[in-house]
């Protein structure tokens, strides 16, 4: 178990006019056992970054220090970092024993026995001890995540890297798997990057999240500062499901003008705009509220377009102009499609972006703070 850091890491492949920037000047810190997801959409560098880490990919600028060793020039092997793969990488001649201990045999001197004792340590810490002697094309996907995880496991690296573990799994298995890998993580106590585009694995699972777009990184925090705390328009749009709405709206005094409505705001509010003539205004689908009299201030009237019944809540879809937008709403109430209805919100859940450069003006419980601005994109 060790600290990791990645100091100003860049990577450019090579190509025409300079070639292909893919990771651009990302620096992070992990405390010694501290589980940080990496999450992004696809080719935003995550995964290009998790490689570098683990020296398959070279660095182009930049350093990277495992307990404050440089290991930018190492061969994988020489790193002690240990990988999970999102295809599983199994051995289809070897049986779950030789799986695990495969790496064991490989890169330590211990003798026969000793690997068979902490190949069997680590099956009944992942619960296939059972399974000893079976091969993959016998095991489930849930069971082959398992035997790649105990590979990983026996050797007792520094630090773990895990790149999309779970997208091959059914959606019930990866929920169980998501509970499963973080209770482990925290049992062991390993530092471990994890890579995924699914910010609910995020969310759920990581110490902190390192939110990456274009390979720059947006913002670094734990979930619930990320999701109440969005350092930028990208990050407050990426994190949360359904995703944050956004209107753009021009600011007359206290009162933020759309086309379908007028919402009056608090001159704590004005302040945090300062003299910028338009914002944009974020709500999460959450903090909307569907009411039956669409008169009143700050209510805007809309019609309902889409229903989806999610048990015990429904997602509302509403036409608000030419805009649509989500709301969350209690399954009790049933709605018919056009129907019009009214929508508010709390002035205290809406965030304000700057509208040419996104930066977060505005955010549900107050304006950025000097911590939260240290982390926004360059």
């Amino acid at each position: 178990m060790a600290q990791l850091e990645l100091a100003s890491l860049s990577k450019t492949y090579p190509g025409e006019s300079g070639g292909v920037l893919a990771v651009d000047d990302v620096d992070l810190t992990l405390e010694d056992g501290e589980f940080l997801v990496l999450v992004g959409p696809s080719g935003c560098g995550k995964s290009t970054t998790l490689r570098m880490i683990a020296g398959l990919e070279s660095v182009t600028e930049g350093d990277i220090r495992i307990g404050g060793d440089s290991v930018a020039d190492l061969e994988p092997r020489e790193r002690d970092i240990a990988m999970v793969f999102q295809n599983y990488a199994l051995y289809p001649h070897m049986t779950t024993r030789e799986n695990i201990g495969f790496g064991l045999k490989m890169t330590t001197g211990l003798d026969a026995d000793e690997r068979n004792r902490k190949v069997e340590d680590v099956a009944e810490t992942m619960g296939i001890e059972d399974l000893l002697d079976d091969h993959p094309r016998e095991l489930s996907g849930g069971q082959q995540q398992r035997v790649a995880l105990g590979r990983a496991i026996v050797r007792d690296p520094e630090v773990f890297l895990m790149d999309e573990p779970l997208s091959n799994l059914d959606a019930k298995l990866r929920t169980q798997m998501r509970t499963e890998l973080k209770a482990l993580q925290d049992d062991l106590g390993v530092t471990t990057v994890y890579v995924t585009h699914d910010q609910t694995e995020a969310m759920t699972m990581g110490d902190r999240i390192a939110i990456l777009d274009d390979g720059e990184l947006q913002q670094v925090g734990t979930p619930l500062e990320c999701y109440h705390r969005p350092a930028n328009r990208f990050v407050a749009g990426f994190i949360g499901a359904p995703s944050m709405n956004f209107l753009d709206v021009v600011v007359e005094g206290e009162l933020l003008v759309h086309d379908q409505f007028q919402y009056r705001v608090s001159a704590e509010t004005t302040e945090a705009i300062g003299d910028r003539p338009k914002v944009s205004l974020g709500v999460r689908p959450e903090d909307i509220r569907i009411v039956d009299d669409p008169a009143g201030e700050n209510v805007v009237e809309a019609s309902v377009h889409l229903v989806e019944p999610l048990g015990d809540l429904s997602h509302v879809t509403l036409n608000c102009g030419d805009r649509q937008l989500t709301a969350t709403a209690p399954s009790g109430r049933t709605y018919d499609r056009n129907e019009t209805v009214g929508f508010t919100f709390d002035e205290a859940d809406c965030h304000l972006f700057d509208i040419t450069t996104g930066e977060s003006l505005k955010t549900s419980d107050g304006t950025v703070d000097d911590e939260t601005a240290a982390v926004r994109a360059r």
